[in-house]
């Protein structure tokens, strides 16, 4: 644990009380970091990830009013620059530069004011990382870089980008705040190995391993039969449940494939994203599956205990470039996964390793309804496997491990620039 207290400039594209789930990992580590005694000022966007706009509530906050001074420091809301359509890719991308633009204006503010002794970007978007260099440099502190999923690879598996000079011209752009980072945190071994294979050998050991937390004192095992159940309108039958971002990287036809081949089983899409109105239409002839929105916060234990069995999934190359947030919260709420991704990466790892589910190959049906059926029909299996999950996250990701992990980090001694 450091032995002195830091300040540290802290720039990510959400924080509480938004509600995406990368806004709900930073906020904990803020929050653990200021409990171990640092002072921490955060930039970030006007709470906005539900719906892809502001917030009602939020509408009327005018700039004076965007920062609030908290007892660990402050924070800074900005305009997202979001487009009211989530699967227009060029617009999101211009409201991602428009954000990074402000939030270096605005960070460079707080570095004015104060000295700092690490500044702390989260990715994506990776253009954050230009906006966090540029803080940096105001108060010559060290850049900290923590890739959530890896741009961008991740949307060129997912065929989100295809154009070659996009892809050339984010590669370029990858490779340069790799180079200006003192540090980069990845979520998993599959990660940092991806981003070495990026940097100059002499630069690898600055790529480093750092996994998300969950909070095992908020979510814990509850009873099946909750009141998000009835909302949903679906009875005691077993549910298969896909909670979190409805997406053009999750092979989300495998849980309409599923529901196809098992009619006595509930299949629930909680959440969404730019390929959720695409995927209920497909799914209008299927009277067994129901979606739901994004819950507060607070019901997070009640949603994912209404699910008997949850579905991970990733498309073919990505489980190399992501890991889903929402395994350990899964795993949390004592509940078996069914993960459809790359062999060999950390969900397998997490799922298969230590008995907290089944994994199968990505994109493959049929081994996907198998494992399915094989978990609704064996009630002891499924309890058995989630009581693994929950013992395996307890040891594994308490927030307070993995917040001392990032005041470590950016406590040590600077490296000779090479």
């Amino acid at each position: 644990m450091t032995t002195r207290s830091l300040r540290i400039a802290v720039l990510c594209p959400h924080f509480a009380p938004d509600t995406a789930p990368t806004g709900v990992v930073m906020t904990r580590i803020v929050h653990e970091l200021a409990a171990l005694g640092h002072e921490i000022h955060v930039v970030t966007s006007l709470p906005w990830y539900a719906e892809h706009r502001v917030e009602p509530d939020w509408t009327h906050v005018g700039w004076r009013d965007r920062t609030s001074v908290e007892e660990w420091g402050s924070v800074t809301r900005l305009d997202p620059f979001a487009g009211n359509d989530k699967r227009n890719l060029v617009r999101r991308a211009l409201g991602f530069i428009g954000f990074s633009v402000t939030a270096a204006v605005a960070g460079t503010r707080v570095a004015r004011k104060r000295r700092l002794d690490a500044v702390l970007v989260m990715s994506p978007p990776l253009t954050l990382g230009v906006s966090g260099w540029v803080v940096a440099r105001v108060r010559r502190a060290p850049l900290f870089v923590n890739i959530q999923d890896v741009f961008p690879d991740a949307a060129v598996e997912s065929g989100a980008i295809t154009n070659r000079t996009v892809i050339a011209l984010a590669r370029r752009l990858e490779r340069w705040v790799y180079a200006r980072a003192e540090a980069v945190t990845v979520l998993s071994d599959d990660l940092a190995d991806n981003l070495r294979a990026k940097v100059p050998v002499r630069r690898a050991s600055r790529i480093r391993t750092i996994p998300n937390f969950v909070d095992v004192d908020a979510i814990s095992p509850i009873d099946r039969l909750t009141p998000y159940r009835r909302e949903l309108g679906i009875d005691e039958r077993p549910v298969v449940m896909y909670a979190g971002n409805v997406g053009f990287s999750q092979s989300l036809d495998l849980m309409l494939e599923a529901a196809r081949a098992l009619p006595d089983v509930w299949f629930v899409v909680n959440g969404d994203g730019a390929a959720r109105r695409d995927l209920e239409g497909r799914a209008r002839s299927l009277p067994n599956v129901v979606f739901g929105d994004y819950q507060p916060a607070e019901r997070l234990p009640e949603v994912l205990a209404t699910g008997d069995v949850h579905a991970v999934l990733l498309k073919r190359g990505l489980g190399r470039v992501s890991v889903p947030s929402k395994t350990y919260s899964i795993m949390a709420a004592g509940r078996p996964i069914v993960a459809a991704i790359d062999p060999g990466t950390e969900v397998t790892r997490l799922v298969g390793a230590g008995g907290a589910g089944t994994c199968v190959p990505p994109d493959d049906g049929p081994a996907f309804v198998a494992a399915v059926r094989d978990l609704v029909s064996d009630v002891a299996r499924r309890e058995a496997m989630g009581r693994s999950a929950r013992v395996q996250v307890e040891s594994e990701a308490s927030p307070r491990v993995i917040a001392e992990a990032y005041a470590e980090l950016m406590s040590r001694p600077r490296r000779t620039p090479s």
